[in-house]
C-alpha cells in the first residue's frame, strides 16, 4: 500500500519525468536526423551538445553579450561545427567508402578531442549559465518546474512537429528520405547527396547545441557531460525507433518515466542501470523500437 507521502510525491515524479524526456528528446531528435541520412552512430554529437553550452557561457561571461543573442550564436555555432565536422572529416570518409566502424571510431576521436579542448580552455570545473532575470517556477500537475524546463519541453515538442512536417511535406525532406533509403541510387538520379547530408548535420547539430544551452541554464555544464547525455539520447532513439522523428520523442518519454519512477523507492544511482536495462529488453524483444522508421 502507498502512504499519503508516497502519493503526494507522484506529481513531482511526473514533472521530473517530463523534464528528462524533453532533454533526451532534443538530443535524440538531432541524433536521429543525422543517423537517418548517414546510417552511422555519430558519437561526436554529444560533444556538439557541450560546445553549444560553452559557447553561450563564453559569450555571456567573457564577452558580455546579451544572453538572447548569445543563445542564438550558440545554436548557430553548434550547427556550423557540425557542418565543419562533416565537411572535413565525415565527407572524406564517405568519399573513401569507409566502413561504419571506421566512421564510428572517427566520431569517437572527435568527441574526445573536443572534450579535451573544452577542458583546457574552460577547465574541468562545473559551470552554470545565468539568465538576466530571476527564474520563475510553475505548477505542472501538482509538480514544480522552472521556466527553463518549460522552454525545454516546448522546444522538444515544437522541433518534433517542425521536423515531422519538413521531412514529410517538403522537397528537402523527400531528398533526405531518398538518401536514407539508398544513397547510391539518390546520387544516380541527380540528388547532391553530400550537400543534403551537410544540411542535415547543420540542422541536427543546432538542435544538439540548443539542448546543451538549456542544460547549462537548468543544471550547469561540464566538459565530460556530452557522452552521458548522448547515451541517453541514443537509448531513447532505439526505444522509440532509430531514424524516426516521432519515435525519438516517444522513446524519450518512455525512458524519462521509467528512470524517474524506477528510482522512486531506491537510490538515484540506479538510474543509469535502469536505462540500460530497458535498452537491453528492447534489443532482445523489439529491436526495431516502438515505431518502425
Amino acid at each position: 500500500m502507498f502512504s499519503a507521502a508516497d502519493i503526494s510525491i507522484i506529481p513531482q515524479l511526473i514533472a521530473n519525468s517530463l523534464i528528462a524526456a524533453a532533454l533526451y528528446a532534443l538530443i535524440a531528435l538531432g541524433f536521429n536526423l543525422i543517423y537517418g541520412a548517414t546510417k552511422f552512430f555519430n558519437l561526436a554529437h554529444g560533444a556538439v551538445v557541450v560546445v553549444g553550452g560553452y559557447l553561450v557561457f563564453a559569450l555571456t561571461r567573457f564577452a558580455g553579450i546579451n544572453v538572447y543573442i548569445a543563445v542564438l550564436i550558440g545554436v548557430l555555432g553548434s550547427g556550423v561545427l557540425g557542418l565543419l565536422l562533416d565537411r572535413f572529416i565525415f565527407l572524406p570518409l564517405r568519399v573513401r567508402k569507409a566502413s561504419s566502424m571506421v566512421t564510428l571510431v572517427a566520431s569517437l576521436g572527435i568527441s574526445t578531442v573536443l572534450q579535451a579542448i573544452i577542458a583546457m580552455i574552460f577547465t574541468s570545473q562545473f559551470q552554470t549559465l545565468s539568465l538576466s532575470f530571476n527564474t520563475k517556477t510553475f505548477n505542472l500537475f501538482g509538480g514544480i518546474i522552472t521556466d527553463v524546463q518549460l522552454v525545454m519541453m516546448l522546444s522538444a515538442l515544437v522541433i518534433m512537429i517542425v521536423l515531422g512536417i519538413i521531412l514529410r511535406k517538403t522537397l528537402f525532406g523527400k531528398t533526405v528520405e531518398a538518401i536514407s533509403d539508398n544513397e547510391e541510387v539518390a546520387r544516380v538520379v541527380g540528388i547532391d547527396t553530400n550537400k543534403v547530408i551537410a544540411q542535415v548535420f547543420f540542422i541536427g547539430s543546432m538542435i544538439a547545441g540548443l539542448a546543451g544551452i538549456l542544460v547549462g541554464f537548468d543544471t550547469g555544464i561540464e566538459p565530460t557531460m556530452g557522452m552521458s547525455l548522448l547515451l541517453k539520447g541514443v537509448i531513447a532513439s532505439i526505444i522509440g525507433g532509430v531514424g524516426s522523428v516521432y519515435g525519438a520523442v516517444i522513446g524519450a518519454v518512455v525512458l524519462g518515466f521509467v528512470e524517474n519512477f524506477g528510482i522512486w523507492k531506491i537510490s538515484g544511482e540506479w538510474k543509469d542501470a535502469i536505462a540500460f536495462g530497458v535498452l537491453i529488453l528492447f534489443l532482445l524483444f523489439r529491436s526495431q523500437g516502438i515505431l518502425k522508421r
